[in-house]
């Protein structure tokens, strides 16, 4: 597994806890980090996708409500959720990831945290987000 992915994954962990806690992003980072044994890129790379997602939340909530047309928000899957966020930060911000992985990597991490079907609804989603990114 690449440390591209595992900083995504770790990403997800932290974003996850996130959505339902108050709790501060670095030490949730730092916690998942040491847990999973991250290294300093690992942990550095998901550092900036977790600062870039919590920094731009509205943007990429507006982008994936316009995107999806039959699930609000609130109606996704809490991980699905989160790795559309992820994704979309870096289709259409930070954008230093070629937007074919970004989409891979999403589904991959998708059916891995919430099943094969999630999969494809990332897909879809991630596929109407990339062509509107100019």
């Amino acid at each position: 597994m690449g440390k591209r992915h595992q900083a995504r994954e770790l990403a997800l962990k932290v974003l996850f806890q996130l959505e339902s806690s108050g709790d501060d992003p670095e030490e949730v980072l730092l916690y998942h980090a040491a847990e999973g044994a991250a290294t300093a890129d690992v942990t550095n790379f998901a550092g900036q996708l977790v600062r870039g997602v919590i920094a731009n939340r509205d943007k990429l909530d507006s982008i994936l409500s316009e995107t999806s047309e039959n699930w609000k928000l609130e109606q996704m899957a809490k991980v699905d959720r989160i790795v559309l966020r992820i994704a979309v930060y870096e289709i259409t911000i930070d954008r230093h990831v070629p937007t074919k992985a970004a989409i891979n990597e999403s589904i991959e991490l998708a059916k891995t945290f919430s099943g094969e079907e999630s999969g494809r609804f990332v897909n879809g989603i991630l596929g109407r987000v990339a062509a509107n990114v100019t």
